[in-house]
């Protein structure tokens, strides 16, 4: 019986991840990667607007996010699968206000809170624990960035940034979070 496998083919047959996860935990990837650049976007309008303490935490939160990436990508090929290079879509680089910033960022994180329960719950289906238990550590992480980019409106409505004395205060308040 003559072998007519490729090495994908292979490879497969040595991991317990499923494809369909294995596919998700890719998709979560690219979305972490994709975040790094968004988080870098937006820092960079904040540091040109003026708002360096709140670009310096932003700058922060996308070195954050590609680890986050990283430590994906690494998983997936750890138990087996093959982590894949995502090419990412050019990000919004232009914004309103700093409001309009830290809305982007909140929003962004509640996708990818939905997106890692979604890889949490096909890791319950599939009884991979294994997978599971290594998400668990991105639900964890959601949470508190769920909290900070919350946190960040918070102050928006704490302090009157209409005055440019608000403006210094609120950048100096939000380049505090998480710290």
């Amino acid at each position: 019986m003559e072998n007519n496998l490729d090495m994908k083919d292979l490879l497969r047959k040595e991991t317990s991840l499923s494809s369909e996860l294995e596919e998700m935990l890719n998709k979560q990837s690219k979305m972490e990667a994709t975040a790094s650049n968004k988080y870098l976007a937006m820092a960079s309008w904040l540091e040109v607007n003026g708002f360096l303490h709140a670009a310096e935490y932003l700058y922060k939160q996308a070195e954050e996010e590609r680890e986050h990436f990283l430590k994906l990508f690494k998983y997936i090929n750890e138990v087996g699968g093959v982590a894949l290079t995502p090419s990412i879509d050019q990000v919004k680089v232009d914004y309103s206000s700093i409001r309009e910033v830290f809305d982007t960022a909140l929003e962004s994180e509640i996708t990818v809170t939905k997106s890692i329960n979604k890889i949490v719950a096909k890791c319950r289906e599939l009884n991979d624990f294994a997978t599971e238990e290594f998400m668990m550590w991105y639900v964890n992480e959601q949470r508190e960035e769920e909290a900070n980019a919350r946190r960040a409106l918070e102050l928006f409505d704490l302090i009157d940034v209409d005055g440019e004395s608000g403006k210094f205060l609120l950048d100096k308040e939000i380049g505090h979070i998480g710290a």
